[in-house]
């Protein structure tokens, strides 16, 4: 079920008011509800792996309960390690093994052996990367005491299945959102109405933005060896705002729609696009996944702390684990690869923390240094994104030795100007935003009711006029 599908508007209205019906002293009933809503909105997609949810649920669940009773420091680990190898085990199964059996044969062929291992035909559940983390952080924070185990099963099943962002994000901490399940919700006239709009700005991005650019990206990465240079990188530019505005604006969407029923998910992104270097583009981009290696992981490995082999080894794993969380595909490795590169020139030179504030804090625009700084970072995600759309490796450097070459110079031979009209309105009003949550929360602090109103009935009518060839979320493959 997509969000921007007439489905989904006539599901969320009836379980909105179904919801709310139920009084809010009835916790547990709310708490039911939510987990029946959310198996038939997943259900929607594939009925058969709401076992994987249900048993990775009912898993985690108990072992959350033997860490808390458990004193034996040797038992507790066991138990650590049981949850962590089932739950890999199972995105492994379904996401890595046709890549590892695909790649191990092809090793063995250069030398001349022939195996017969043949991959298997295995649907990716939906969504499995993003709940597998989800409930990981669950056991790992228990474990180290920084959250007490629930033994309320309809909350805790709740939290792992909580529609609005089970499929793709954001991926929640159990400290966050957990404890949510537990008290009573009322229903907030203006946390609902703020919902509402972050709902209209994401279907905005997805729809407008996002569908629209990957109408020329898909065509030009696809048809790539008849384009020259400037057409190639015009369609990774493409690609880069059909990304975030397909993942931003489902997170704006999942954010949102928490919102209607009394919840508050944490931000996913954060105007990554207006980054000064690599290292704030990252503490921007899909915020959730990159606060969660780096606690569950690049801390744990000791972080940027110890000599400087480890600083860089450390980087080098949490950026490729980063990209190959992302698909099985040796491009998503490269793709992390690169970033990594990126980012360690300013880790060694303690320059990864240079750029902690929003820029251009309290001011309309930018200094001429900051638009430089700005241009440069996203002129350089733009080429490392261009690793995470192409189909392989080799196609990633064909387009590369066409935009570095004097192709570039020549005029692109695709100009779609009313979507040049789109993204400039579209980063204008980001620009606008960037101090907020997210973009059109400041319309309600200074603008009059008139202007706001005349501004959502014109993107009202933009959606309307640009709902073009509907598209699925990027992120629903990882």
């Amino acid at each position: 079920m997509l969000f921007n599908s007439f489905d989904f508007a006539l599901f969320l209205p009836i379980v909105f008011i179904t919801y709310w019906l139920i009084p809010s002293k009835k916790i547990n009933l709310q708490n039911a509800f939510i987990v029946l809503a959310s198996y038939f909105f997943y259900g929607c997609w594939d009925w058969r792996f709401l076992s994987l949810i249900i048993f990775s649920t009912v898993l985690d669940y108990t072992i959350g309960i033997y860490l808390n009773n458990e004193k034996s420091k040797k038992k507790r680990k066991a138990l650590l390690w049981l949850s962590i190898i089932v739950n890999l085990g199972f995105l492994a199964v379904f996401k890595y093994y046709n890549f590892f059996i695909d790649n191990f044969v092809e090793v063995f062929s250069i030398f001349g052996i022939k195996l017969n291992i043949t991959s298997l035909q295995i649907i990716l559940p939906v969504g499995i990367s993003f709940y597998t983390f989800q409930t990981l952080s669950y056991t790992i924070d228990v474990y180290k005491n920084k959250l007490n185990p629930t033994k309320n099963f309809f909350a805790f099943s709740a939290f792992v299945s909580f529609f609005p962002q089970l499929v793709a994000g954001p991926i929640e901490r159990a400290t966050n959102l957990l404890p949510q399940f537990h008290f009573k919700r009322t229903f907030n006239y203006n946390k609902a109405i703020d919902g509402l709009r972050q709902i209209l700005w994401g279907l905005f991005k997805k729809i407008v933005i996002a569908d629209n650019c990957a109408e020329y990206a898909n065509y030009i990465f696809n048809n790539s060896e008849q384009f020259n240079g400037s057409t190639l990188f015009l369609g990774a530019i493409f690609f880069a705002f059909q990304i975030y505005g397909d993942f931003s604006g489902y997170s704006d969407i999942a954010i949102g729609t928490s919102r209607l029923f009394g919840f508050h998910l944490k931000q996913n992104f954060a105007f990554p696009y207006f980054s000064r270097d690599i290292a704030e583009f990252w503490r921007r981009w899909h915020m959730s996944l990159s606060t969660w290696f780096r606690d569950y992981l690049y801390i744990p490995l000791g972080g940027s702390k110890g000599s400087t082999v480890k600083k860089i080894r450390n980087v080098f794993i949490i950026f490729i684990v980063s990209g190959f969380w992302h698909g099985a595909n040796w491009t998503f490795i490269a793709w992390g690869t690169i970033n990594a590169l990126y980012f360690l020139p300013l880790m060694l030179f303690n320059k990864n923390r240079r750029n902690t504030n929003i820029v251009a804090e309290g001011k309309l625009l930018p200094t001429f240094s900051e638009i430089l700084s700005i241009v440069i970072t996203f002129s350089i995600t733009v080429l490392a994104w261009i690793f995470f759309r192409a189909e392989n490796i080799s196609h990633a450097f064909g387009i590369l030795n066409k935009i570095f070459s004097s192709s570039f110079l020549s005029v692109p031979q695709k100009k779609p100007i009313e979507l040049f009209y789109l993204i400039i309105f579209f980063l204008i009003i980001e620009w606008l935003g960037r101090e907020k949550q997210y973009a059109l929360e400041n319309l309600q602090l200074k603008w009059n009711v008139i202007s706001r109103w005349f501004f959502y009935l014109t993107i009202i009518v933009l959606i309307y006029f640009f709902n073009g060839q509907q598209q699925e979320f990027i992120y629903f493959q990882f």
